[in-house]
């Protein structure tokens, strides 16, 4: 492949990465709120294994919400509207849609291939990994959480 100067690569990593980041939320936002509905696991003890192993609640809000950066999305900061069932079920649909929103953004990682050294592919990898990675534990951690809501609700009402 033809090497670009290195004023064009700058230039093209600097753009794409949150024109790429940003696109592909923008684009999830417009996406029926149903492909991302499933049911809830039963007994999920992933939200213990994210404390104590990535001590996740240290760090988790110190991520943005991006979905609500769009006109359409669906903030996950907090808990806004209490814990009524319908409301949890749209909240954890929304993690679903969060989560293959930043797994789709790793896969876009080989585009940066095309127009970067070798060495350079493994920085933008590694800054995709870092933008990414920490916003999927957040979604499964809330999800799992929600999860334990939601069983509850259900045994409570039988």
């Amino acid at each position: 492949m033809h090497e670009l100067p290195t004023a064009w690569v700058t230039v093209l990593n600097a753009a794409g990465f949150p024109v790429l980041q940003l696109g592909i939320a923008w684009v999830f936002t417009r996406l029926p709120a149903a492909w991302f509905e499933r049911a809830p696991r039963n007994g999920n003890s992933l939200p213990r294994f994210y404390e104590r192993a990535l001590l996740i609640k240290r760090w988790k809000d110190l991520v943005p919400d991006g979905a609500s950066w769009f006109s359409g999305g669906f903030g996950k900061a907090a808990l806004t509207e209490g814990s009524s069932w319908n409301y949890l079920r749209r909240f954890r649909a929304e993690t679903i849609r969060g989560e293959s929103c930043h797994w789709t953004a790793l896969l876009f990682i080989p585009v940066f291939f095309l127009w970067n050294p070798v060495w350079a592919d493994w920085v933008m990898a590694g800054a995709f990994a870092v933008a990414n990675l920490p916003c999927i534990a957040i979604q499964r951690y809330n999800r799992g959480r929600i999860d334990r809501l939601l069983g509850k609700a259900v045994r409570a009402a039988r």
